[in-house]
């Protein structure tokens, strides 16, 4: 009989729920580590099937989370992100089914040569081992985190909120049963138990146990996981984007690229929160934008230059409002947007360096000069010229699929894929060489 891995607490067989959820976890991660994709596929495929066989039971148990969540008068818009239909369920098993379709990033060799003394050195991919995600509301990070997860070799450890308890129980139910069923180890993925903030205290100091957390969530979520946490964090950033229309920009590119950064969907991290306008282009520029901000259900937090054109306008149906200190650093998720008329190109890039949580900025420019200089000066995972900040997205950068979006700078930054949720190991191979 083969022995469990020695745990590196002093008890190898931890009391806590906590930890022993994570020791599994731990001892599972060993398991997935060396198997092949087409075993990781399987048990994928076996998950698709199995969300959409018992979408009843998903259904049913989201139910009575959405119920708890308007007793509790919790707004419209989480209510919606909370909320699990037959045809959402079908939507989660078809993303899953996405990931197998997608190349497996362990074991590819990053680089490798022959050193001249005949040794053969590789730096390979390998799992991180045990990975825990910290989340909000959102069911469906549940089976995305969890078949990514899978699928780059690691174990997962779900901790996701008490508003959303009982419909992430029965996903991770489901999702056992089938990794189980296709004969790999179910403790692959497991939900942390208990829903008080004891629980995730507990995971956040369980190192050497859990190899990384990935906090998903608003502000206060990602600060008290950073801030909090011994386990090594990989922080996944707010989004306080900004969209700056340059003196040299085409007005009607300039329309729809704000439009869509900030209206087509209001409530997610790459929705810009910020605009700024170069001052010689605000007079012919700014109506329209306002207009256009008006007719999509904008708010507007200006600065003076903006409130006192404003009110200049004869017609318009915009709502402009006096902004104040807050609004600069702030991440609506709303369809609010902050606005401020600028000197000049370098005067935005001092606004950005100063507000930005460093997710997506855009400039919008016929000026090859003006977008080569604002791409070297803003330093964010993603800046984005003549286009929308909303394509930060790992779909949308051809990733198939993301855990996040990091706004760190250490191992990854930006949409993490499948690669970002592995480390290396090199791999040295001689001939009876000695040093």
């Amino acid at each position: 009989m083969t022995s469990a891995p020695t745990s590196p607490l002093t008890d190898p067989w931890p009391k806590s729920p906590v930890l022993q959820t994570a020791y599994r976890a731990r001892v599972a991660a060993t398991d997935l580590a060396p198997l092949p994709r087409a075993a990781k596929d399987d048990a994928l495929l076996a998950m698709a099937d199995a969300l959409e066989v018992r979408t009843k039971e998903i259904v049913e148990a989201n139910a009575a989370d959405v119920a708890r969540a308007r007793e509790a008068g919790t707004s419209e818009a989480i209510i919606d992100r909370l909320t699990l239909t037959p045809e959402r369920v079908r939507a989660i098993a078809s993303d899953v089914r996405d990931v197998v379709a997608l190349p497996d990033p362990v074991g590819e060799v990053v680089r490798g040569s022959t050193l001249p003394n005949g040794i053969d050195l590789r730096q390979v991919r390998v799992p991180l081992g045990v990975v825990g995600i910290i989340y909000e509301a959102r069911p469906n990070v549940t089976v995305d985190a969890a078949a990514l997860c899978l699928k780059s070799g690691n174990a997962v450890l779900l901790r996701g909120s008490s508003s959303a308890y009982h419909s992430n129980t029965a996903l991770v139910k489901v999702l056992r049963d089938a990794v189980g069923g296709s004969g790999l180890p179910a403790d692959a993925v497991q939900l942390v138990p208990g829903e008080g903030r004891d629980s995730v205290a507990e995971l956040m100091r369980a190192r050497g146990l859990v190899d990384v957390l990935i906090p998903r969530g608003g502000a206060s979520l990602i600060r008290a996981v950073v801030e909090q946490s011994t386990v090594p964090v990989i922080e996944t950033g707010t989004g306080n984007c900004h969209v700056y229309v340059d003196a040299q920009a085409d007005l009607d590119m300039a329309v729809e690229i704000l439009v869509n950064s900030k209206a087509q969907r209001p409530s997610v991290c790459n929705a810009a929160e910020t605009l700024l306008v170069h001052q010689d282009i605000a007079a012919a520029f700014l109506p329209r934008a306002l207009d256009a901000l008006a007719e999509a259900g904008v708010t507007v937090h200006g600065d003076e230059r903006v409130v006192a054109l404003a009110e200049q306008l004869e017609g318009s149906k915009a709502t402009v409002v006096p902004a104040v200190v807050e609004d600069w650093e702030t991440e609506y998720l709303s369809y609010d947007i902050a606005a401020a008329v600028v000197d000049s190109l370098d005067a935005a890039v001092a606004h950005i360096r100063l507000w930005s949580s460093g997710h997506t900025e855009a400039i919008v420019t016929t000026s090859q000069m003006a977008a080569r200089r604002f791409t070297q000066l803003v330093d964010s995972t993603t800046v984005a010229v003549n286009a929308s900040t909303r394509f930060t997205d790992g779909g949308q950068f051809g990733f198939g699929a993301e855990i996040g979006i990091s706004t760190q700078k250490l191992h990854a930054r930006g949409p993490m894929g499948l690669p970002e949720l592995t480390s290396t190991k090199y791999i040295v191979t001689g001939d009876g060489h000695t040093r």
